[in-house]
């Protein structure tokens, strides 16, 4: 049985969640606040998956995820939002966030998402390959631990996943369909092309000496985007 921690301060919507979520069969675990929080935290470990809303009285879910982050924990999170801004989903996501969910919501779609993002943590935990060299980068899948030219890289978890996957698929181009359906749910249906091609700049602006000008992580117009070998 999957355990998931809530941060959630709506009585009402914790009621429907803890009924849903357990009658789905996931374990889990209620904090109303910020401070509260942090204090599961330390245990940080037993947890598969978080759901975090962002605005709290004491702060917000972004304040969480950077924190887990920090730790270099890999762990899913799904942010619970009142505001489908994009500004706010931008910061989400920016600060480690693997999905969003935007009030008023549907038990069964938060559930679906759920599973999505449980699926795709247990892909490199199953992966007999405990490393992934390609010229100048190495990633430790164990550690989570991505080296361009010994140097480590402070990534996301959504574009550490994304760089796990053009890496292994490397000098191919990978459509954006199948970027899409391997990063998210099997359809693809909750992240939009857009969602992506925010992951991509992102990511580009972090492996590439000049991101206007890419060496590694190159779009093919008209079909997707191919992770180059670049030798050390």
């Amino acid at each position: 049985m999957n355990k998931l921690l809530l941060l959630e301060d709506d009585i009402s919507l914790i009621d429907g969640l803890n009924y849903s979520l357990k009658k789905n069969g996931f374990d889990l675990d209620v904090v109303r606040t910020i401070e509260e929080a942090k204090q599961h935290l330390v245990e940080i470990g037993k947890y598969d998956l978080l759901i975090l809303d962002v605005t709290l009285p004491d702060g917000t879910g972004f304040e969480i995820c950077e924190r887990v982050r920090k730790q270099n924990t890999q762990v899913p999170i799904i942010f619970l939002t009142a505001s489908d801004e994009e500004v706010n989903i931008i910061r989400g996501l920016d600060c480690g966030g693997d999905d969003y969910v935007t009030k008023p919501f549907k038990l069964g779609e938060l559930c679906s998402r759920i599973r999505a993002l449980l699926r795709r943590a247990g892909v490199s935990a199953q992966d007999k390959t405990s490393v992934l060299e390609c010229g100048d980068i190495f990633i430790d899948l164990l550690g989570s631990r991505v080296l361009l030219n010994g140097k480590n890289l402070d990534l996301t978890s959504a574009e550490y996943r994304l760089l796990c996957l053009l890496v292994r698929n490397a000098n191919r181009v990978v459509s954006r369909e199948i970027i899409l359906n391997d990063l998210w749910d099997e359809a693809g249906n909750y992240v939009d092309d857009n969602t992506l091609s925010v992951y991509i700049r992102r990511l580009r602006e972090k492996v590439e000496v000049d991101a206007s000008h890419p060496q590694h992580l190159i779009t093919v117009r008209g079909f997707g985007y191919q992770w180059k070998e670049v030798g050390v």
